[in-house]
């Protein structure tokens, strides 16, 4: 570094300035343009119906910033109002919706307080839109019920939280005893309404990531883990644990119980066995608890099959074994049967099955969106009414999100934020091929400007996960490869083998095998497309962030079909990133066995073990505080390609974890990748 500059901060910053201004002037203008469009968006991130159908109430971002929360009733929505704990004229961040059983009351988290810390707030919506503060917090609160009894309101707590509980969030500098001072765990809090008393009641020694009231309000079913909790996902428990509220810290007694182990999938025989559990729900009358099993690559993005124990313990029945699709979301419609969201090819699809044999069930519900759907809770979730009654948002790539409520068959939409909006970007459909044996499905947009019998380039995106899917959204302003269809690409999303849409066997079939067979089909669906749309093959690019962070650097090693690529939070060597990560338990499952018993299996899939093949000129990406996929991976990749003379280039966000939070960031990141492709020769520059 220059030492002038060094002993000047304020000189280097100008540097650093005008460095920024060269490259934003060297920029395609149609960049700014399609990141404007981006912008214009409305977000809905929470809805919520209440339990007597009547209203209806959803999270949407405020016009000056910040997130607001409006109310509606179901037959009248056209006249919501607000509900909010900000002065007249301020924003804040309001969120977390919870309906009381009796539907009176709506609980939910806000900022808006003296010191700007989280508290929750109640409401009446049907009497007053002013809401009264029930409790502040002094930490992380999340995914707030209340007890089927409406004594409790209870949420997800981490006492003292320094970040958002979780692996997407940046993780905090190292510091101390690593893995045994600093950790923050998260628990059952639960708040007694009347007088605001709080007490967290599960044991300290784990970390709850769902949890689920007995309809008696008498018990919990959770999954939990020992901390640190971004870890042990991967081999979280079910338990069960009973709830006194008239011996709770409450009432000046005692709540915190020792769970008891109903589920450990380390443990048990059968198809779950070494997989991951996620939204354990009790029956209505309280013998069987339903839960999602399968194997799953980041925690919140669920997809599996069904099974079903008793609460007492006993056989544990897989319902959806063999059946072609991967459910996301369930719930209880009645003793016999559950109501389902699930992934099937790359859409989403609503049912009812029976809970006996897992077929449709005499409710007839068989329901396919070819979007995005879901209350904003859990993935895919819904909010749904005693009487029925369900409110969603749905977004696609046609159509930004907004709320839809209603019968399940017959919904209506409820907001009009985003109807004026029209896509920058080409038409989409669904493409199929046939490969290996395998029926894979994937997403192609048209370039935007598509005139027919004229050849364009096309970017090959490959999702995260890998347990995951493409299914159609509307794109948000962070890196996504739709903003391309609107420089006039095609651009083909595919969910090869590991992707949930197909069953259990697809998502399990790119174990211990990570970047063969799962680019075989990505491949495979290139020449597909190829065959029936008018693409220039010397023109393709590749990208993807995390899992397909990772598939584009180790594609770049495996062919030179690509003639440029960005890979975002990638991982180029599973050998030393078992060792850099904060969430080694999920590679067990994947790859066998751990890099010290099987080191052989984590260099087959490495690219650094073959970048003396790479050419491909190659953009990354990377957060400073990436616990998921570490920034040395990248530091790693881009040394290397440096090293055999590639064209490439890495840039590190500070601050960052896996998922980008700063608005800016999120701009940068996207304005790089489509300026890396253009500046490559890929895409039309005009």
């Amino acid at each position: 570094m220059n030492k002038r500059l060094a002993r000047n901060p304020f000189a280097l910053l100008l540097c650093l300035l005008c460095a920024f201004t060269a490259l934003s002037q060297t920029r395609d203008p149609r960049i700014g343009q399609i990141i404007h469009s981006l912008e214009q968006v409305r977000n809905i991130h929470e809805t919520a119906i209440a339990p007597d159908g009547s209203l209806v109430a959803w999270v949407v971002d405020g016009t000056s910033g910040g997130t607001e929360i409006d109310v509606a009733s179901l037959s009248n929505p056209s006249q919501a109002h607000r509900i909010t704990a900000c002065a007249q004229g301020s924003t804040g961040h309001e969120d977390g919706l919870a309906w009381s059983p009796d539907s009176r009351r709506l609980a939910f988290f806000s900022d808006c307080t003296a010191d700007h810390q989280h508290a929750v707030f109640l409401a009446e919506p049907a009497v007053t839109a002013v809401p009264r503060q029930l409790i502040q917090l002094h930490g992380y609160a999340d995914s707030p019920q209340w007890s089927p009894d409406g004594k409790y309101l209870s949420f997800l707590y981490v006492e003292g939280a320094t970040r958002p509980s979780g692996a997407l969030a940046a993780m905090k500098p190292p510091s101390g005893v690593i893995g045994v001072e600093g950790l923050e765990i998260q628990r059952v809090a639960v708040v007694d309404p009347a007088n605001g008393n709080l007490s967290q009641i599960t044991p300290a020694k784990l970390h709850v990531y769902e949890f689920d009231w007995s309809p008696d309000s008498h018990k919990l079913a959770y999954v939990a883990a020992p901390p640190p909790g971004e870890n042990n996902w991967w081999v979280a428990k079910l338990y069960t644990q009973p709830f006194m509220p008239g011996s709770s810290p409450i009432a000046g007694g005692r709540a915190a119980f020792d769970p008891g182990i109903l589920v450990d999938s380390q443990t048990v025989s059968g198809s779950l066995h070494g997989l991951q559990i996620a939204v354990p729900r009790w029956s209505p009358d309280g013998s069987q608890i339903a839960f999602i099993g399968g194997i799953m690559s980041d925690q919140g993005s669920t997809g599996g099959d069904i099974y079903i124990i008793p609460t007492a313990g006993g056989k544990l029945k897989n319902i959806t074994e063999n059946r072609k699709a991967s459910a996301a979301w369930i719930t209880w419609v009645d003793d016999n049967s559950l109501g389902v969201a699930e992934h099937v090819g790359g859409s989403s699809h609503l049912t009812v099955l029976d809970a006996a044999s897992g077929q449709i069930s005499h409710h007839n519900i068989d329901l396919t969106f070819p979007e995005s759907t879901g209350s904003g809770q859990l993935a895919m979730s819904v909010s749904v009414s005693k009487g029925r009654d369900v409110a969603i948002i749905r977004s696609s790539f046609e159509h930004a999100p907004e709320v839809w409520a209603g019968q399940i068959t017959d919904l209506k939409q409820i907001t009009h934020y985003n109807d004026a909006l029209k896509p920058s970007w080409g038409k989409s459909e669904s493409v199929e091929w046939e490969n290996e044996g395998f029926h894979v499905q994937g997403w192609l947009l048209y370039p935007a400007n598509y005139e027919p019998g004229k050849k364009y380039p096309m970017i090959v995106a490959v999702h995260g996960g890998p347990s995951s899917a493409v299914i159609p959204h509307w794109p948000s302003v962070g890196y996504n490869p739709v903003a391309f269809s609107a420089l006039d690409y095609f651009v083909l999303m595919p969910n090869p083998r590991g992707s949930y849409g197909q069953g259990e066997k697809f998502t399990q079939a790119n174990v211990k095998d990570f970047g063969y067979g799962d680019l075989r089909d990505i491949l495979a669906g290139v020449d597909a497309v190829e065959k029936t749309h008018p693409i220039d093959d010397s023109r393709l690019g590749l990208t993807g962030w995390s899992y397909g962070g990772f598939m584009t650097m180790f594609a770049v090693t495996q062919t030179h079909r690509f003639h440029a690529a960005v890979a975002g939070a990638g991982i180029s060597n599973w050998q030393s990133y078992y060792g850099e990560n904060s969430i080694d338990q999920w590679m067990i499952p994947f790859f066998g066995a751990s890099v010290y018993d099987d080191p052989k299996v984590y260099a087959k899939s490495s690219a650094i073990e073959f970048i003396k093949q790479i050419k491909t000129p190659t953009l990354v990406v990377v957060g400073d505080r990436d616990g998921e996929c570490p920034a040395p991976q990248s530091f790693e990749f881009w040394h290397a390609l440096k090293a055999q003379g590639v064209p490439t280039e890495l840039v590190v966000y500070p601050g960052e974890g896996h998922h980008f939070s700063s608005r800016e960031h999120q701009r940068d990141v996207l304005e790089r990748a489509l300026d890396w492709f253009e500046k490559q020769g890929v895409g039309n520059r005009q």
